[in-house]
């Protein structure tokens, strides 16, 4: 395998960029040569776009405010996650087990079980900037001293 990254060389943005693409690259076994990077890139990319998504979203009844975040979780869904995403709708009450079994504590709490890691959002996912973030379906926002 071929990878080198100078540590006696000033650290540039390409450099961490690059750093990112090969851990991320021998995660899913991909080997990383100099004259594949791109046709690698590209094809890591690919991958990610492909990636399913399972979603279980916790609800208490059917009150105003699990409505909210079904109809939200929907929205996102269907904008970012088209044809790749599983949603299951649990309503605690009806489902006690399977809620104490995910130590739900609140509801509507959505539970995202792939890709890893696991992630939990609490309340009616009005925020979707935070949801899209925290779905892995939005980059960080570059900070102004980067």
């Amino acid at each position: 395998m071929w990878a080198s990254i100078s540590s006696h060389a000033p650290e540039t943005r390409l450099d961490k960029h690059w750093a990112l693409f090969v851990v991320f690259s021998l995660e899913i076994g991909e080997d990383v040569k100099p004259d594949k990077t791109t046709e690698t890139f590209e094809k890591l990319i690919r991958q990610k776009e492909k990636e399913k998504y399972v979603l279980r979203l916790y609800v208490a009844g059917m009150t105003p405010r699990s409505q909210t975040a079904i109809k939200n979780i929907k929205k996102v869904c269907e904008e970012h996650l088209k044809g790749r995403y599983d949603l299951e709708v649990i309503d605690v009450y009806q489902k006690p087990v399977l809620a104490k079994g995910e130590q739900i504590i609140a509801a509507p709490t959505l539970i995202r079980k792939l890709p890893l890691p696991l992630r939990r959002f609490i309340g009616d996912l009005s925020d979707s900037e935070r949801i899209l973030l925290g779905l892995d379906l939005r980059p960080k926002k570059q900070r102004a001293d980067s």
